[in-house]
């Protein structure tokens, strides 16, 4: 028998059901008044401090929930593209699902048309904000230009997804339809129609549709 000295037993990890809902609950009022305040002042006029106090919570407690600035950013975009409280892989969201599982590509073009334009609706200020934030912060520049190129890469998985259907045009290439789809979900392009003249959001998805269909099907 070993007469070792035991040491104390180890902790047990206790996880309570309201404190981790509290954490959650905060970390939506912190995105929710940064979302507000970015869309508002845009990035730079928009102060971490602001966001506390709108949130009702102390500075500290910001960075323990989400963290400082540029990560504030980086949550409410990826929030603003899921439409959820918390980061969804584009795999994951509800409209790519119905996207992938419908059957003509008419479908499909309508069903990711209409996501663009609710999207863009949720969007559009934090596009503003970090557009104004990559002239001058490098970390938010990597930002846009990672976001970017994510979004290019899966305009290569919706090509794919259509050329399934055996419904695309010919003479265009999977790189051709992606480039043509991404130009057009842009924020810019968005800006040009639906903030500059005016469209609403159920005639612009209505304009997508119809574009696409009649640029890439055969």
């Amino acid at each position: 028998m070993s007469d070792a000295v035991k040491g104390p037993p180890a902790r047990r990890r206790y996880t309570s059901p309201a404190r981790t809902e509290q954490a959650a609950a905060t970390r939506r009022a912190v995105l929710r008044a940064a979302r507000e305040l970015f869309g508002e002042r845009g990035f730079a006029a928009t102060t971490v401090a602001a966001v506390a106090e709108a949130a009702g919570v102390a500075v500290d407690t910001v960075y323990a929930a989400v963290g400082r600035k540029p990560q504030l950013l980086r949550e409410v975009l990826e929030t603003a593209l899921s439409g959820t409280d918390e980061v969804v892989p584009a795999a994951e969201r509800d409209y790519v699902r119905r996207v992938r599982a419908a059957g003509t590509g008419r479908e499909k073009i309508g069903i990711y048309a209409a996501a663009v334009a609710e999207i863009g609706v949720r969007m559009a200020p934090v596009h503003r904000a970090l557009a104004e934030a990559a002239r001058t912060d490098a970390g938010c520049a990597a930002l846009r230009a990672e976001i970017n190129a994510r979004r290019a890469a899966n305009m290569r998985l919706f090509a794919a997804d259509l050329r399934a259907t055996g419904e695309l045009r010919a003479d265009l290439t999977d790189d051709e339809v992606a480039d043509v789809v991404w130009s057009m979900n842009s924020a810019e392009y968005r800006a040009l129609l639906v903030d500059d003249r005016g469209w609403p959001a159920d005639r612009y998805a209505a304009w997508l549709a119809d574009a696409w269909v009649r640029l890439l099907l055969a």
